[in-house]
């Protein structure tokens, strides 16, 4: 994999940007910033696919294997015993 090298200066600000807005790394955070500026040049989606995201679709994709999942009618009754339920509490 290519690498870069920054001087110490631009890594401080680049690791502390990375921080504050939660990214895993500096090489993430500067990623994603070149992702974001070259536009469709990079014809990507990989910036949505985070390890947190990956690990979340593999989870829903195991219950939905082990047949812990909603059918079509299920998640109509559900959602339609939320909204009764949310309209009763937020009712002005």
């Amino acid at each position: 994999m290519p690498q870069v090298q920054l001087d110490d200066l631009v890594f401080e600000v680049a690791q502390r940007r990375a921080a504050d807005a939660g990214y895993p790394s500096v090489e993430a955070y500067i990623a994603d910033v070149v992702v974001h500026d070259a536009g469709n040049e990079l014809d990507t989606l990989d910036h949505f696919f985070t390890p947190e995201r990956l690990a979340h679709i593999d989870e829903a994709e195991a219950k939905i294997k082990a047949g812990n999942f909603f059918t079509s009618e299920q998640a109509d009754e559900e959602l339609a015993k939320r909204r009764a339920e949310w309209l009763r509490i937020n009712r002005r």
